[in-house]
């Protein structure tokens, strides 16, 4: 980009925390214990902080900064809400999923289909998965972090892809889950901390403040947003509350990783609670400094507008207009902590699922804890390399689109079969292999019929729709099917008492380490802003 310059001190920082994050990491993974637990899972035995800070640094990537900011940029705060709407999801993933894992000590997702359903489940979300870790979720978070600095520096982009890559393997591939655990919590402090100060240096630049922008465009800060909205629909919201956005946070392995590798409920819970406060602050760092551009180009008219389509450069020129020399490097070396974290974090569970569900139940039965952890280095090393191909094709459909409707895509049959397995004890074997195949094969259908009638509907609907559709035809299978055996399947039917026990009631805590403190003063905050910017 023109005009834009690192200095001395800029380049400095940038490699400071580079250097940090992998020293960081190589040490993590000096005590990793070198058994299929100690490196996929972190032997079971990660804080509440680790957790929370790394639940939120695997969330934010490229795509989220790059591509939220651009979509602030263009359509007002509404897009917050895919920051802000964390604690309806939080809740039922609390109260539904998170005793699920740990009362069952469950290490992946697929296990947790094959016991409940059968061996066909686990494979088919395995392959899935794995084909949506390498084609949807790592592409945009490689492009979009290649791009910004390739468009602040100069550098060639495939260059600098290839020096996120081998960085980030280098730690993550060594270390396995302890190592991504404990960078991406320093990651998640650099990218916070600088984020904030970005957003009020740039807001400085603004005469009034937020009151001034406020007044120039009412209209652009209000987080409800009708049904016909085509960014953040509030209707489309609530419906992916029970849909997209739970698989996301609740049955997506990168993400319930985290929590999986808890010493205890009350770690897991509570380090899900730590990453809503963390939350409550994300939108400065990911989306707010959008608005402030918006006001400079198109209300102040101080340089070209990026309008209408040109959004994800928004912020690559917001660094290059309000960041000064210092707080450039600063800002950088917080959202390659992100690029990191997110890559890290991605690779570690391609990792995971492909030794203990693919390479374990279909390559090598027998193989030893030693042949799993080089079978999962191979695998996420490969992974890494294959998604670096895959992600110029981005470019091309924007970021935030790609990432968002491509989960939807693969989310939608997952959570049904999981939300029936739960809930109905009735489902069977039949019912959850007809929803996960017959589940995509419907959303691809209306997609298909979307595009072919030229109905412009947004992909929270479509995914609604295919989910209420799969979750019909997983009933119609189930019912015309012999039971499950209810014995076998009874510990994975939920139950009121997993909640009454989420605190470890073994275990008495001071009324300061309660979860139901903490919980309800999340949900007062939450509630605050809602009515604020409503």
């Amino acid at each position: 980009m023109e005009n834009f310059h690192l200095s001395t001190i800029d380049i400095l920082i940038i490699v400071a925390e580079i250097l940090l994050v992998v020293i960081i990491g190589f040490l993590a993974a000096r005590k990793v214990k070198r058994t299929t637990e100690g490196y996929f899972l972190a032997s079971g035995n990660m804080p509440w902080y680790l957790i929370g800070a790394a639940f939120v640094s695997t969330s934010i990537s490229s795509e989220q900064i790059v591509g939220t900011i651009g979509a602030a940029y263009k359509g007002g705060l509404g897009i917050a809400n895919w920051e802000w709407w964390a604690l309806p999801t939080y809740l039922l993933t609390m109260i539904f999923f998170i005793p699920l894992y740990l009362r069952n000590k469950i290490m992946t997702v697929p296990e947790l289909l094959n016991k409940r359903f059968g061996p066909a489940c686990g494979a088919i979300y395995s392959f899935v998965i794995l084909i949506g870790y390498i084609f949807v979720f790592l592409p945009p978070v490689i492009y979009g972090g290649s791009l910004t600095l390739s468009e602040l520096t100069g550098w060639n982009q495939g260059y600098v892809m290839a020096g996120i890559i081998l960085i980030t393997a280098s730690y993550t591939l060594a270390g396995g889950l302890s190592s991504v655990m404990w960078t991406d919590a320093i990651q998640c402090i650099m990218l916070i901390g600088g984020g904030v100060i970005f957003y009020f240096v740039a807001l400085s630049h603004i005469p009034g403040g937020w009151g001034a922008m406020v007044e120039a465009a009412p209209e652009r800060f209000h987080l409800y947003k009708p049904p016909s909205d085509p960014e953040a629909p509030f209707a489309g919201l609530i419906l992916a509350t029970f849909g997209v956005f739970l698989f996301y946070q609740s049955s997506n392995q990168v993400m319930i990783q985290r929590i999986l590798s808890a010493r205890s409920r009350w770690d897991g819970v509570m380090g899900l609670i730590f990453s809503g406060f963390i939350n409550i602050v994300r939108p400065l760092v990911t989306c707010l400094v959008g608005l402030i551009l918006y006001h400079w180009l198109d209300v102040m008219h101080k340089d070209p507008s990026l309008l209408p389509d040109n959004q994800d450069r928004a912020f690559p020129l917001a660094l290059q207009l309000f960041a000064p020399s210092g707080l450039k490097g600063i800002i950088l070396a917080g959202f390659f902590a992100a690029v990191m974290a997110s890559v890290s974090s991605l690779s570690n569970s391609i990792a995971t699922i492909f030794s203990l569900d693919v390479y374990k139940k279909f390559i090598n039965k027998d193989a030893v804890d030693k042949k799993l952890i080089i079978a999962g280095q191979i695998s996420g090393g490969a992974a890494l390399v294959i998604s670096s191909l895959v992600a110029p094709l981005v470019g091309s459909v924007g970021l935030f689109k790609y990432f968002q409707t491509g989960v939807t895509y693969i989310a939608t049959p997952f959570i049904s079969v999981l939300l029936m397995g739960i809930f109905w004890k009735r489902a069977n074997y039949a019912g959850a292999v007809a929803g996960l195949i017959g589940g995509v094969v419907i959303q691809i259908a209306i997609g298909a019929f979307l595009l072919a009638a030229d109905i412009k509907l947004h992909w929270l609907y479509a995914g609604a729709i295919a989910q209420v559709l799969t979750m019909l035809l997983i009933v119609i299978v189930s019912l015309s099917t012999a039971p499950p055996a209810l014995a076998s399947i009874n510990s994975f039917l939920w139950k009121w008492s997993w909640v009454q026990n989420m605190d470890d009631k073994s275990e008495q805590r001071p009324w300061w380490k309660q979860i139901k403190l903490w919980l309800a003063l999340y949900a007062l905050a939450w509630c605050y802003i809602y009515w604020r910017f409503w």
